[in-house]
């Protein structure tokens, strides 16, 4: 992928955009003999800390995936109780995300919720336009595949208009035709629950981002364990493809 050293974190800094795989909900809740949904709600409650765990950091752009476009396939009690818990958490959280300067994006399938849903993400969107301390970004009903195949199917519309030649399509172009069009590619792509993958998640951008893959659930993630992946990454070398010295 195209590097843009203007997006860049300097050496010693924080990464200027890192993304998070929030997993482990289900085992969470299993493991205390407690109903999902309660697994789901105490996820919520660390998405809080994280996103007040990042502002603290001096992070600039989060990424959150939330809800996969393969989450739909679980049981139907499990996927109302996801959507329900989402539009609670974007009406009680929009003012003080708002007070505290972050801007909140949805990207994602948006078609496939309901229009409650639809409502409640864009007055959110609306009502955080402003902020300027923190880029927010939750991926919902989001994978990374459908998303690339979407900009390359605009990308072939264009070309059948004649509005692009494909001989020139470059990384830039196609950038702009993707969910994240005008954001940085993540620096640092986090994991909770212990699993060693990126499950669709990004895969066009996360090209050269550092990986870091944690123990711990994400109902349990906290502030300690946001600043242990930063120290992780700030002994990193990053060369995006280039030899070492």
């Amino acid at each position: 992928m195209l590097v843009r050293p203007a997006l860049q974190a300097g050496p010693g800094d924080p990464p200027r955009h890192v993304a998070v795989i929030m997993d482990g909900n289900r085992r969470w809740a299993q493991a205390r003999g407690l109903p999902i949904a309660l697994g789901h709600r105490a996820g919520a409650d660390a998405a809080r800390r994280t996103i007040e765990a990042a502002i603290g950091a001096g992070v600039t752009w989060l990424t959150l995936f939330a809800f996969s476009s393969e989450n739909w396939s679980r049981p139907a009690d499990e996927v109302h109780e996801l959507t329900a818990l989402l539009r609670h958490y974007l009406r009680a959280e929009v003012t003080q995300l708002s007070r505290e300067g972050v801007r909140l994006r949805v990207i994602g399938d948006r078609g496939r919720f309901g229009e409650e849903t639809l409502k409640a993400i864009n007055a959110a969107e609306e009502r955080t336009a402003a902020g300027l301390r923190l880029n927010l970004t939750v991926a919902l009903s989001y994978g990374a595949r459908s998303e690339i195949l979407s900009a390359a199917r605009s990308a072939a519309a264009a070309a059948a208009r004649g509005e692009l030649d494909p001989d020139k399509l470059d990384e830039a172009d196609f950038e702009s035709r993707l969910f994240t069009a005008g954001m940085p590619d993540p620096d640092l792509i986090v994991r909770t629950s212990g699993e060693q993958r990126i499950s669709n998640f990004l895969l066009w951008q996360a090209a050269y981002a550092e990986l870091t893959f944690l123990p711990v659930l994400w109902p349990d993630f906290g502030v300690a364990d946001f600043n242990a992946a930063l120290a992780d990454y700030a002994v990193r070398e990053r060369r995006f493809g280039a030899r070492s010295g």
